[in-house]
């Protein structure tokens, strides 16, 4: 089994290996040609996004500065759209569904480490030649029809339901139900939201 291999099924896996070193390589490089454009090169966008994020729907917005470890593992659908400070660490998979908005400096980290400093540090892997580490990391899956509000954090192994909103300065730690509002560090579920939460009953706002 490959690193990369490894790596996507949440095993155990040598983040210095060439091969995934040459994909998050080319997907910095490609991050760093994004945040170096104008809002109105939006065809010099599109062509870079078609690179760094294959696997992207229509209608898929990155206002920018934004940072993947890989873009290609990272699954974003239809209309939906990331404020400034965007930062996906997708080296398992990472699933965001149609219409999804997330405010700045929202983090979606996959990557996990170990508790123990003796397992976390590096060392020198004899057979290869060089020093590493041990890392393993757990997909992320955002449903459909969410708000993920400013720095807000989202864990390795965490799915939020569809239709929630995850309040600013949350980290999420654990699943969140379809439907809930939920903030915090860590993020737990507040309440439900229902049709009493429509703006159309909030009449000081018309």
């Amino acid at each position: 089994m490959s690193e990369l291999e490894k790596m996507l099924q949440g095993k155990i896996y040598d983040p210095c290996d060439a091969e995934l070193y040459k994909l998050r390589n080319k997907a910095h490089r490609l991050s760093k040609y994004y945040n170096d454009t104008l809002e109105e090169e939006t065809e010099k966008r599109k062509e870079i996004l078609d690179e760094l994020l294959p696997n992207r729907k229509e209608g898929v917005y990155i206002q920018g500065p934004a940072y993947f470890d890989y873009g290609i593992f990272t699954t974003i659908g239809k209309n939906s759209y990331a404020n400034f400070n965007l930062t996906v660490l997708d080296c398992c998979p990472v699933t965001i569904g149609d219409n999804v908005f997330m405010g700045p400096n929202v983090s979606i980290l996959t990557p996990i480490h170990p508790l123990m400093y003796q397992e976390r540090n590096q060392y020198y892997n004899k057979e290869k030649g060089y020093f590493t580490d041990k890392e393993y990391a757990a997909p992320i899956v955002i449903k459909d029809n969410c708000w993920i509000a400013g720095n807000v954090t989202i864990c390795g192994g965490v799915t939020i339901g569809s239709g929630c909103v995850i309040g600013a300065g949350s980290v999420v730690t654990r699943d969140i139900p379809d439907n809930s509002f939920a903030c915090g560090n860590p993020c737990v579920v507040k309440r439900k939201i229902t049709k009493e939460d429509s703006i159309m009953l909030k009449k000081h706002l018309f």
